[in-house]
Parts: structure tokens; sequence; C-alpha cells
């Protein structure tokens, strides 16, 4: 077990109070989940032996709640702590190296970035960490979201990834995470947790149980580290980790997760506290049975918008997705509260929809646009057929006004406007390659080419017209400043 001395000394401790209070009951010993009490049963406690008569000394010497009046359920509770929790199940090799050296002092140069992270961390890490072990997998993969992202739902990088696990659109299909205009699942909570679990798992069956290499492909890719493998089995060198000629930020993605584990594992080494974490739920994934506003989901709860919307990243618009998934993460205090409120909500209470009054020249886009929505949403609020013909005088159901959503929700929906917005093609300008103009469109080489019946090998000219695919043209484009024609 990796951990402090005081760490280990605190749970030795307690662990031999239970196993000499079972042992005075008579009880034999059973292996526990952990979240489970140590003793709840009143089993009275009756070693007479013992006691002898003249040792009165030694029953002085015992804590109350041990002596033979008591029962087992005066047992204090366990001191419970997450991340003694993680530290007990760590199980990444321990590796002496300069690289892991360096990042652990990188990081710890930094108390308040740690103290922050942590604290960002602190709505989601429980979650993680038991669906992490609950896979047998090592604890310290629970750790991976803070080199990823640093526990920030909203983190979107250079290349497009995004969430806690952060994400590449591609990745985030092939492994069922849904993207559309309403909702983006590479930040859902729950789902990029089991999206990105799978993967991993994935990952280390494909690599032979290796660990190290399964984490390094999940940053770089399997087919960059099948390639550096291959290309050391070749030349006759060893095939590890740290032997293999991979990209710069993946030969740094695996040293400074050790670190961090290293940091975890033992603070006060590196002269840092990290506050202690309850190992208990902060969540509950609470059905709300279809489609709803998202301010008048947090007014349910109790908490802010800007909670709302932290515990359910996915969700970047007014409302949730008409069409699912039909899941809120709901605060454990509030959920008692927040699921009677729900039963008792008309369905126009639950969208907070407003009556407007069609003007000449309206259409249904441009009412959309101004209340934050689709057309396609406004004919299901309205019951439209999607030919129907909009009249001076006639009054829709719209959504409220949306001028209050956080500034982070409002900048995932652009970017999701700039996914998704058209279908289109890309003309080719000097220097492109199928290879770069696949990597700013979120998709492989084979794709691309295939989209165009092209050898993936093909030589492209200047002002060759590609067919892009719907969800990566605007990306595209923006990236190269050229327009679709």
């Amino acid at each position: 077990m990796r951990g402090s001395k005081q760490h280990r000394a605190r749970r030795a401790l307690t662990s031999a109070l239970v196993l000499i209070a079972i042992a005075l009951a008579g009880c034999t010993p059973a292996r526990m989940p952990r979240s489970a009490p140590i003793v709840r049963d009143a089993v009275p406690v009756s070693a007479p032996e013992f006691f002898a008569a003249d040792d009165e000394n030694l029953a002085a010497s015992l804590p109350p709640y041990l002596l033979p009046e008591h029962t087992l359920a005066d047992l204090p509770p366990v001191p419970r702590d997450l991340l003694d929790r993680i530290r007990a199940g760590m199980a990444l090799p321990e590796l002496k190296n300069t690289q892991v050296d360096r990042q652990a002092a990188r990081f710890s140069s930094s108390p308040e970035s740690i103290q922050n992270t942590f604290t960002r961390a602190i709505p989601y890490l429980h979650y993680i960490v038991g669906e992490v072990e609950a896979r047998g997998m090592p604890l310290e993969l629970a750790l991976l979201p803070i080199i990823e992202s640093a526990f920030e739902p909203y983190a979107y990088s250079r290349v497009r990834a995004m969430g806690l696990w952060q994400f590449m659109p591609l990745t985030g299909t092939q492994f069922s995470l849904k993207q559309d205009w309403w909702y983006d699942g590479r930040r859902d909570v729950v789902a990029a947790t089991q999206a990105a679990l799978n993967y991993l798992q994935y990952l280390h069956d494909k690599f032979d149980g290796d660990w190290l290499l399964a984490i390094g492909a999940y940053d770089c890719g399997e087919g960059t580290m099948g390639r550096a493998i291959r290309a050391n089995q070749r030349a006759g060198k060893r095939t590890d980790f740290f032997s293999l000629k991979l990209p710069a930020e993946t030969r740094q993605y695996i040293p400074r997760l050790l670190a961090m584990a290293r940091i975890v594992a033992n603070p006060e080494d590196y002269n840092l506290t990290i506050f202690d974490m309850a190992d208990e739920p902060y969540f509950v994934r609470v059905d709300t049975g279809g489609q709803m506003n998202m301010t008048v989901a947090a007014e349910l709860a109790g908490i802010s918008t800007e909670e709302m919307y932290a515990l359910n990243p996915a969700h970047h618009r007014w409302a949730t997705d008409p069409s699912g998934p039909h899941f809120l993460l709901v605060p454990v205090e509030s959920v008692e509260r927040f699921e009677q409120g729900l039963q008792q909500m008309t369905p126009d209470e639950r969208m907070r929809v407003e009556r407007y009054q069609v003007s000449a020249g309206d259409t249904l886009a441009q009412i959309a646009t101004r209340f934050g929505t689709t057309p396609q949403q406004l004919q299901m609020l309205n019951d439209l057929d999607a030919k129907a013909k909009l009249q001076p005088g006639d009054e829709l159901r719209v959504p409220s006004s949306v001028t209050t959503l956080p500034e982070k929700v409002l900048l995932a929906a652009a970017r999701a406007d700039a996914r998704t917005r058209i279908t289109g093609s890309y003309v080719v300008r000097r220097g492109d390659t199928l290879w770069s103009i696949a990597r700013r469109s979120g998709m492989s080489v084979n794709q691309l080419a295939r989209l165009n019946g092209l050898n993936p090998k093909a030589v492209l000219r200047t002002g060759q017209k590609l067919d892009l695919e719907g969800k990566a043209a605007t990306a595209a484009q923006r990236a190269t400043g050229s327009a679709g024609s």
C-alpha cells in the first residue's frame, strides 16, 4: 500500500481496534465493502474470561467502547477519506525515474494549483474512484483527469478535445458519446467516465496488460503506440514505455501521472498538504422523464444555475436535449426536494415557456435564433408540421430568455455551433495534405480519402475541392481561413 507513514499508522490502529472488538464478541472477521459501516448490529460484548478479577489495570487501559457492558455498535466510525482510498488502491509501478522526479518537483512548486485542482475535483472524484475500483483497475487512473483537464469540466484543447477526460470528436463517437446541437457527451461526467474506462481497458488488453503503454496510448492513440513498439522490436530494443520513441507530449504524460500519484500518496514528502475529501457520493443521477429547462432544474434542486451546469456540463443550451438523455446529476442533499418538485410541474413549467405573437415577415428560423433554440424545437413545442406557414398574429410557445446562461455554457454552445452548422466542401490550399485536412476535420486520412474516392497517399492539387463530413466542415474552414463553396 502506498501512503505516508502517518496514514498507514492510522489505518493500522483503526483495524487493530476493530479486530479486538470482534474477537471480544466471539465473531469471525468478514470482508466488508468499503461503503459499509464497520458494525451496526447490537451484538453484546461478552468475554468475562478476558477480564480476570485482579486485572483492573488492563480494563482501565481499554477505551470505553471495548468494555464488556458495551456493544459493537458503540465503536467509533473509521475515518473515511477519499484520498486514503485512492492510496490503498494504487497499483502502478513505483519507478525511480528522473522524468517523474522532475514532474513531481514541478507540481509541488505550485501548491495553490494543486489545491485548486482538488477543489474542482470534489463533485466528480468520488464517482470516478468508485467506477475505477469496481473494474479492478489501478486507482491512479482516477487521477488522470488532473493530467487531462485539471478537473475543469469545460476544458477545451487546441485540437478540440473536450471534457474531464478530453475526448476528441471522432474517439467520442467511437465510444458512443452523442454530440449534437443540444448536448455533447464528451463533457457528460457519467457517460465520459464510462467511455474513458472502456477505452483504457481496451488499450490495456491490446497492449498485453501493460498499463503504462495503455495510458500512453490513451494520449497519443493506439496507432502511434503500436508503430513505436514495432519500430523498437525491429531494432531489437526494449518495448517498455520509457524506451519508445513517442511524441513529446506523450513522453511527459506518464511521468506527470506517476508524479501526481507520488504526491497524493505522500504529500508531506513534498511539503504539501492536501485537504481531506469525504469518501461519500456528491451527486445522484435523476431521471427527469423528458426535456427540462436547466434554470428550472437548478431552482428545483435549490442550487445555482452555475452548479447545475457544472454537474451537467454536457448540456450546453438553455434546456436538456429533447431526444435525451433525460438524466440530470443532482447533489445528494437535493435529490428528495428535486424529485418531489418534478412530480408537481406541468410541461410548460418544466420548460418555462413564454408566448410570442408572430409579426409580418417572421420565419421559424428567425424566431428560433431570437430565443436561443432551433426551428425543430419550436415545431415540437407548438406541434407544428415541418411545412407549416406562420401567419401574423399567430401565437407561439417559445423558451424564456436565456441571457442568464453562464459564460462557459455560452462558449460551449458557440463551439457546438461551429462544429455542426453546415455540410460543405473544402478547397485545397498550398501545403495542404490529406493528413493535415483530416486532422483539422476530426477524421482519419482513410475516412477523408474514402469520402472523396482518393488513394490515402494521394497528393492534392491547390484548388482541388474535397467533401467533408457535416460536423467537421466549419472547423476545417475556420482553421485555414477558407470558405466552403
